[in-house]
């Protein structure tokens, strides 16, 4: 569940206004990005903002939210905002550090903002436009809006989700690795590691398996070389379940990886012996 970094009651007002007809992955995620702060916001749809409008305007109106006028704003990178990207400058810090919110701005929302102002190809913006009634449908537009917009909530929940959670898997990792040896990381459960572990001098991770037993896996080199630091012996990659014990001398060792950057044994003496091993032979 997404948890707030700061209080947010009375942030995003109950109203709000968008562009009606056709809808974009813009102003799908825009909706979705103010109903999680504010789910009682009742967003309209339309063609011109009411006169006095008193709530929040957002792709349409060539206000603060809006990217469609002549002097709309532009990233240091030279990319163009649009209307997600506009508001989550605004609103990105409710849930994540200042770091997070710019990595979620450039690896989810620019592409995004890129396609929205420039057209270029974007598997997810596709994705969603394609919730538009089709040319000879009879769906309403403000129907699969909704359709839509539920869609990208649940998308941009847990990703915001995932973030947070790698916070505080970090904590849980140091911890960790403050106390192995520094070359096997023995974790007490399942959390993502690679961001804290990549660079350090740990060259394997055991970790409890979602599947039961044990993994154990190589540390890559770097974020941009996934090459390992150490590799399991060649003679272990997508050995028979049944040889593999007798081919690695571990009595419980029932699976390594045809590409040999994971294996599983059912103990966690075994899965640490089985780095210890590949440590041994490198």
């Amino acid at each position: 569940m997404i948890k707030f970094e700061k209080e947010v009651t009375g942030l995003v007002p109950d109203h709000g206004f968008t562009h009606g007809a056709k809808f974009h992955a813009d102003d799908l995620f825009s909706t979705a990005l103010l109903r999680l702060i504010n789910p009682d916001i009742q967003v309209e749809r339309g063609f011109d903002v009411p006169e006095n409008f008193g709530g929040i305007v957002y792709d349409i109106g060539r206000g603060r939210f809006d990217h469609h006028q002549q002097d709309k704003e532009i990233r240091e990178n030279g990319v163009p905002y649009a209307a997600f990207g506009l508001l989550w400058r605004e609103f990105g810090s409710c849930f994540l550090t200042e770091e997070e919110a710019a990595d979620f701005d450039e690896k989810f929302i620019q592409p995004l903002d890129e396609s929205d102002n420039t057209g270029s190809e974007n598997t997810l913006s596709e994705l969603m436009e394609k919730f538009n009634p089709g040319w000879d449908s009879d769906a309403s537009y403000d129907d699969r809006f909704w359709e839509a917009e539920t869609f990208a909530e649940k998308i941009l929940m847990h990703y915001i989700e995932s973030i947070q959670g790698l916070r505080r898997a970090s904590e849980v990792v140091v911890k960790a690795m403050e106390e192995c040896d520094g070359e096997v990381l023995i974790l007490p459960c399942y959390v993502p590691w690679k961001r804290n572990v990549i660079g350090s001098g740990y060259q394997f991770t055991v970790y409890p398996s979602n599947r039961g037993g044990y993994s154990v896996q190589g540390v890559p080199k770097s974020k941009e070389d996934r090459s390992l630091v150490c590799d399991f012996p060649q003679e272990w990659w997508g050995c028979d379940p049944q040889e593999l014990p007798k081919v690695s001398g571990i009595a419980t060792a029932r699976f390594c990886h045809p590409t040999g950057f994971l294996a599983a044994a059912d103990t966690k003496e075994d899965a640490e012996q089985m780095a210890r091993i590949a440590l041994e032979r490198r």
